[in-house]
């Protein structure tokens, strides 16, 4: 790369002071010395689909994308280069008769930096990707290759699943994986007042469930995927036909494959985003007021959707669904239109109501907000020291994230 490096939606640019693609951990581990003997910063970026400033720097910019591929498999785990791409990692572990439990909507992530971030789907029952992670492989800020799992160095686990790339340079995860399957999806239109009473049935019925509000028609986009051998949305509106008669659109079929196929949605329109995970009992609430502000204040200048999905808890320390079963909110934004101030104004709305921002998108928080949402930031912090004691991943950009001025 030459000139600067642009996110995805183009919101974030800057020239790091240099770029690599290592080839081998030995690589990575020269990279990483040569980084804290000069006292300079280094970072690995993904994709760049993030709009979040984690990977600003000025030092070295390090892509992985030459350490992609599938490396083993043992049963129902892989192990997979950080570089992997999620679209051709769900390629390679399908060619190999498996799949990945759960995906979220992109599948241009590095499978590295999509668990660093809490990148997630949407289901009752699966957390984010990062709960898929069993084993961690990452070069230290002192150039040690350190392998993490239940069976090694598992105290750190809870804290290298999920790291923000403050650990180390991720250069291979181990996967809980199962054998692949095929998922229907479906979708339909329904007023939002209909999808909010019938969420809860919605969400238990079916494997995935989300819908998208679209504020100026003041309608729902419901979407569902459920094995393809089983059709529960079938029995669902059998039983709406008798308890509630009236003119039902009935969900339209839009696909059936395998999951990496079927879940990730290919986008050309870029966009802004803010999301917050939000503790599913709030969500109601938080909602009503959401959508009261977006009518009352935003409408004129909202240019897309509102989509809401679910994650599952877990025991991940940096996690936004640490402890607790989580709603989610995300606002996105065409990037030809403002966002600031209406992702501002929602932002006070989650946080009211205990959301904790997704680290890979729009948010304004800082430590000193951060720390009280998380019980274990002090465990992760203790964590980031003792494997990058000399920050050679601590830039400005992330020092604000983790360390209270």
């Amino acid at each position: 790369m030459t000139g600067p490096f642009v996110n995805w939606s183009g919101s974030l640019s800057f020239t790091p002071g240099g770029y690599a693609e290592p080839a081998d951990e030995d690589e990575v581990r020269d990279l990483v010395l040569r980084a804290r003997e000069s006292g300079t910063t280094l970072r690995p970026v993904g994709s760049g689909h993030s709009s979040s400033p984690l990977v600003r720097t000025d030092g070295t910019l390090v892509s992985l994308d030459r350490m992609a591929g599938v490396v083993g498999q043992d049963g129902e785990r892989a192990t997979a280069w950080g570089g992997s791409r999620l679209k051709a990692l769900g390629e390679g572990l399908y060619d190999a008769g498996l799949a990945m439990e759960n995906l979220g909507d992109v599948d241009s992530q590095s499978i590295a930096g999509a668990t660093a971030t809490g990148t997630h789907g949407t289901g009752l029952g699966f957390g984010n990707l990062s709960t898929q992670v069993t084993g961690v492989r990452l070069v230290t800020g002192a150039g040690e290759v350190l392998d993490i799992s239940a069976t090694g160095n598992a105290e750190l686990l809870p804290a290298a699943r999920l790291s923000l790339g403050a650990l180390g340079v991720v250069t291979q995860l181990t996967l809980d994986v199962q054998p692949r399957y095929e998922l229907r999806r479906r979708a339909w239109c329904a007023p939002v007042e209909w999808t909010l009473d019938h969420l809860a049935e919605l969400q238990h019925t079916n494997r995935n469930m989300d819908f998208y509000w679209y504020p100026r028609s003041d309608l729902t986009q419901v979407r569902t995927m459920n094995r393809a051998d089983d059709r529960p949305e079938d029995r669902m509106w059998a039983a709406r036909r008798v308890l509630e008669p009236g003119p039902w659109r009935e969900p339209r079929e839009l696909e059936v494959g395998p999951t990496h196929r079927t879940i990730p949605q290919h986008r050309e329109l870029r966009f802004e985003e803010i999301e917050y995970m939000l503790p599913s009992e709030a969500f109601p609430a938080c909602f009503a007021e959401v959508r009261r502000r977006i009518l009352s204040r935003h409408r004129r200048v909202v240019g897309w959707r509102v989509l809401v999905r679910t994650i599952a808890a877990d025991d991940i320390w940096l996690s936004n669904a640490y402890g607790r079963p989580t709603t989610t909110i995300a606002c996105l934004q065409n990037t030809s239109l403002p966002y600031e101030d209406y992702f501002r104004d929602m932002e006070a709305v989650f946080r009211q109501y205990g959301g904790r921002p997704h680290w890979g998108k729009k948010h304004w928080l800082t430590a000193r907000e951060l720390r009280p949402l998380y019980p274990r930031w002090d465990d992760f912090q203790a964590a980031r020291r003792r494997l990058d004691p000399d920050g050679v991943f601590l830039t400005p950009d992330l020092a604000r994230l983790l360390e209270e001025a």
